[in-house]
């Protein structure tokens, strides 16, 4: 694999062996002369030299037009390739191409070389693994320890006592506050911030609130990836807890004493107020809401912008603001459609008699 460079573009080239070598389960039909491929487009906007894919069928007319050089294919879809033209068929063209994609970042984005840069600064009761890497401006607090291959990058805040084990990459500007233990194998990116207080008051008098203490911590199990700028509040006694292998998108709000299970996948912009609940293998889409000291059950599947004031059961499917099963709530909706044109007929039905 080569990368070429000009003043303003990178182009990643990888040779038609190396992706052969990454699909060994593979049947092909056709044939190019280029030596490498230069990029990855879309069915649409690939040109020669490229490498597209079909993923979902419905897309199925696109690759009769496509110019890409090189197509991967769902087995069993029937195609006749073009001259100078390469068909690859796999059982699963998507996961091919996040594979393929894994493969090229490996190459452009090398690991980070252990070693402390000079601008970190790291207390002395702290400990760092040699074979650790610490990027510039970065703060290791007192008693904290970062474990075997974990990369901190830029900027970041490890407060007093944090464990962060092995593994672990923390990209520019993370935030983890005092306490708090972060598993192996864990992606952080940029802006998180994990163990800031969470939002607890008590009303003392009108308009008087008085702050009560956040004294638990953050625990983020292995395999967890958590996206840019969300954001992980402290237990206010005991433990937040997110279950090994959940994915949470950016912007994200955990507040204090959420348990999620294994496996969840948790979109943007959804808020999970104090002490919810949730068990494993739950999906919640964009921008839905839970309120507090809820129970989420084993695979239930929130829709985006669902309100969910109620425990969920296991394997539900909500829908909407309450949230409702999602064959009601359509229902629902196609009648809200419909009310105007039932008051018209309602009216003419009235002036007729």
């Amino acid at each position: 694999m080569g990368i070429s460079q000009s003043s303003d573009t990178m182009t990643e080239k990888f040779s038609l062996e190396e992706i052969l070598d990454l699909f060994p389960d593979r049947e092909t039909k056709g044939n190019i002369s280029l030596k490498y491929i230069s990029g990855i487009a879309s069915l649409e906007s690939a040109d020669r030299g490229d490498l597209t894919f079909l993923s979902n069928l419905k897309y199925k007319k696109q690759i009769h037009q496509t110019k890409a050089s090189v197509i991967l294919l769902p087995t069993g879809v029937e195609f006749e390739p073009k001259d100078e033209q390469l068909s690859i068929w796999i059982e699963n063209p998507s996961l091919a191409i996040t594979k393929l994609c894994s493969f090229l970042e490996s190459r452009l984005l090398p690991k980070a070389k252990a070693g402390i840069h000079p601008t970190a600064f790291i207390e002395d009761t702290a400990f760092v693994d040699e074979s650790a890497h610490i990027g510039p401006f970065c703060y290791i607090g007192v008693g904290a320890h970062v474990g075997q291959n974990t990369i901190i990058e830029s900027h970041c805040h490890i407060g007093k006592d944090v464990i962060i084990k092995q593994n672990c990459r923390l990209f520019p500007s993370v935030k983890i506050l005092s306490l708090c233990l972060i598993e192996d194998r864990v992606v952080i990116n940029s802006g998180v911030v994990v163990g800031s207080d969470g939002y607890g008051f008590d009303q003392v008098d009108v308009g008087e609130h008085r702050k009560i203490p956040h004294l638990g911590k953050v625990i983020i199990e292995n395999d967890v990836e958590i996206g840019a700028n969300t954001t992980i509040d402290r237990a206010r006694i005991e433990e937040t807890r997110i279950g090994e292998g959940t994915k949470i998108d950016n912007l994200v709000q955990i507040g204090h004493n959420v348990r999620i299970g294994k496996g969840c996948l948790i979109v943007a912009q959804v808020g999970i107020a104090g002490s919810v609940r949730m068990e494993d293998f739950v999906i919640v889409g964009g921008q839905a809401g839970f309120s507090g000291h809820l129970n989420v059950g084993k695979g239930a599947r929130i829709a985006g912008q669902s309100g969910i004031t109620k425990d969920v059961q296991p394997g539900a499917y909500l829908k909407g603001n309450p949230a409702l099963p999602v064959q009601l709530s359509q229902r629902i909706s196609v009648l809200q459609r419909k009310l105007p044109e039932l008051f018209k007929r309602f009216a003419q039905t009235s002036d007729n008699k």
